[in-house]
């Protein structure tokens, strides 16, 4: 038994037997597992006895423990959520989690405002706005916001709605929306939309439809036969929805169906939705760290994090297997709702084969998984082979940069440095270079300067390793510890044979060799690639994976450019505009901008108008219109 072992077994007895969370450390105070225990004592206390009671995966987390540290709760839920909280917060690489949980995303709508939008969102906020999800991706999201938009007219335009507007938009001609901005929907009006929207987010289809009907007889009877139509066509459009939602269960209730397909280190959950019988949403998701751990631990993982942040808990839960600590997650779960909540393991009758069906959905999912990793890895191998034969490459292209500048008449002129690692982008390792030193239109100067800022440090620091890259051809780039030490595999320039020879001088001014940071470029017209070793083109093929590699590449560096690009020079707009006028300082420009959101708006707007926002007088409207 290693030393550190025994000084952490000889303070077992002053762990407390009361429940809590308690945590496993590394020497350098990493955080390796978190843990709950309705007795924390017995529960760490277990971790120091036979090591043929713990999994291959937690006698590994032992080996490397260091340390440990506990919190003290006053009930198992409270330890249950604090557990969940620690494990979203630091992702112990030891515990079963939900792949990014932290950035999934959510249908929001707030009824707080005037007229409620139906937007996406990523953050959950205790505002009392009303949240659906979480769902497995933005995809998902904008496929539900899509059918949503068909269905019902909500506006979908983020401008502050008066009443007074000139016109509508297109959308109102196309009957997506109710107008509101120009008074053809009062505030009661366009809230009954919204109200429809939750009705149909939470399944009550059937009131939705009720609704609508009510309102088609009333118009038709005040003789409006057009809004009658465009009631009935609406009322057909959610039916046909309705009738794809597939009947599951014969009985009236809200159930949610849970089901795993498990492979090594990493589970595919599938879970059905259904409400009043039927099969509203689907969704899958990725658990990590999963490795030795049994079904039924992963489930109880899943369980745990997924309702954590879900919007909506039903009564009725169906398993594939037996949850750890279920009592502990029931009475979480029934605190949460609000009402009792049933947790079941169905091994017969309808509900059992609702679960087979969920369990067979996760198997397929997981099998397509690995089809298509296996496919778009293939396809990225076969891309870095043909780029390293083509460009003569002393390695495998597995990182690669690229660059490109953006500006127009050398104003607000920016550079860009996007990173393409086994074949996939790496937006954490992106940068962009806010040009300082060229002041007219010199696209060479300007990449000049932005290789000059992401190299000079490596070649001030790390000279050793760009040597022994030069010679050794096999040493990894990954793995060198902060992304400004990475060494690409393959630095890649937007631009033709000048843009190449800009980036050779650079190099060759900071003693770095292509042998060690391979360089090339690629013209946009022919889509053609040089290289500073080969006066002529290197054209490749059209079908070629290695050309649909760099194009990939260089189109993402084209976009992150022109992003940032287009922020400076919006930034620069509106400051040249209220920020020049005496008495407007940033609280009183937001405020402006809020009422009317553009400064043409502010601009085009009377005296009165401006006086009547928070903070301005009639004094400061006149400034406005004078210097504006």
């Amino acid at each position: 038994m290693t030393d550190q072992i025994q000084a952490m077994r000889s303070r077992l007895k002053s762990v407390p037997a009361d429940s809590g969370v308690y945590i496993f450390k590394d020497a350098s105070a990493q955080i390796l597992y978190v843990g709950k225990a309705a007795n924390l004592r017995n529960r760490v206390r277990s971790y120091f006895g036979s090591r043929f009671g713990l999994t291959p995966k937690i006698r590994r987390m032992v080996e490397h423990a260091a340390d440990f540290e506990f919190f003290i709760t006053f009930s198992e839920s409270e330890a249950l959520i604090l557990e969940n909280t620690l494990i979203k917060r630091h992702r112990p690489p030891y515990n079963t989690r939900l792949r990014d949980d932290k950035t999934y995303p959510y249908i929001k709508i707030d009824l707080k405002e005037e007229f409620p939008l139906v937007s996406f969102t990523r953050r959950v906020q205790e505002d009392g706005a009303h949240y659906f999800g979480p769902f497995a991706s933005a995809y998902s999201v904008r496929r539900t916001l899509d059918l949503l938009k068909k269905l019902f007219p909500y506006r979908s335009c983020t401008k502050v709605i008066t009443g007074v507007d000139a016109r509508p938009c297109l959308e109102y001609f196309i009957h997506r929306c109710v107008a509101p901005c120009v008074g053809y929907a009062s505030r009661e009006e366009y809230r009954a939309v919204i109200d429809q929207v939750l009705l149909f987010l939470q399944g009550h289809t059937e009131a939705v439809v009720r609704q609508l009907k009510s309102q088609m007889q009333l118009v038709a009877d005040n003789l409006e036969f057009e809004r009658a139509a465009r009631l009935r066509d609406q009322i057909r459009a959610i039916e046909r929805v309705t009738e794809e939602q597939k009947v599951v269960t014969t009985r009236s209730e809200d159930v949610d169906v849970i089901a795993l397909k498990q492979d090594k280190d990493e589970a595919l959950v599938e879970a059905f939705f259904i409400r009043k019988g039927r099969l509203i949403g689907r969704d899958h998701f990725t658990m990590e760290g999963t490795r030795d751990e049994s079904e039924g631990r992963v489930l109880s993982s899943f369980v745990k994090q997924f309702y954590d942040r879900a919007s909506f808990i039903p009564s009725q839960v169906l398993l594939q297997h037996s949850l750890e600590d279920v009592e502990s997650i029931r009475t979480w779960l029934q605190s949460k709702r609000g009402r009792p909540v049933a947790l079941t393991v169905p091994v017969r009758g309808e509900k059992r084969r609702l679960v087979s069906m969920v369990a067979e959905n996760a198997a397929q999912e997981m099998a397509q998984n690995r089809m298509r990793r296996l496919a778009g890895q293939d396809a990225m191998d076969t891309a870095m082979r043909e780029l390293q034969d083509a460009l003569n490459l002393p390695r495998l292209p597995r990182r690669i940069e690229c660059y490109d500048i953006s500006n127009i008449h050398g104003t607000d002129a920016v550079g860009s440095m996007v990173v393409c690692q086994e074949g996939k982008p790496r937006p954490a390792h992106y940068r962009r270079f806010r040009i300082r030193t060229v002041g007219d239109i010199d696209d060479y100067a300007m990449m000049r300067e932005v290789l000059r800022r992401r190299f000079g440090k490596l070649a001030q620091q790390d000279q050793q390793a760009l040597k022994l890259r030069a010679l050794d051809g096999d040493q990894p780039a990954e793995g060198r510890g902060e992304t400004w030490g990475l060494i690409p595999d393959l630095v890649l320039i937007d631009g033709g044979k000048g843009h190449l020879t800009a980036a050779h001088g650079v190099f060759l001014e900071l003693g770095i060799s292509t042998d060690a940071v391979p360089l090339a470029s690629l013209a946009k017209e022919q889509e053609e690639l040089f290289t500073p070793e080969v006066a002529e083109p290197i054209v490749l093929p059209r079908s070629s994976q290695g050309l649909f590699l760099v194009q990939r590449v260089r189109d993402e560096a084209h976009r992150f450019a022109i992003t940032y690009h287009q922020k400076l020079r919006s930034q620069r707009a509106v400051k040249s505009g209220l920020d020049q006028v005496p008495g407007i300082g940033p609280k009183r420009r937001r405020l402006l901008l809020r009422r009317f959101g553009t400064v043409k708006a502010v601009r085009e707007a009377s005296l009165e108008e401006l006086a009547a926002v928070a903070g301005m007088t009639r004094a400061l409207a006149e400034k406005i219109k004078e210097h504006l």
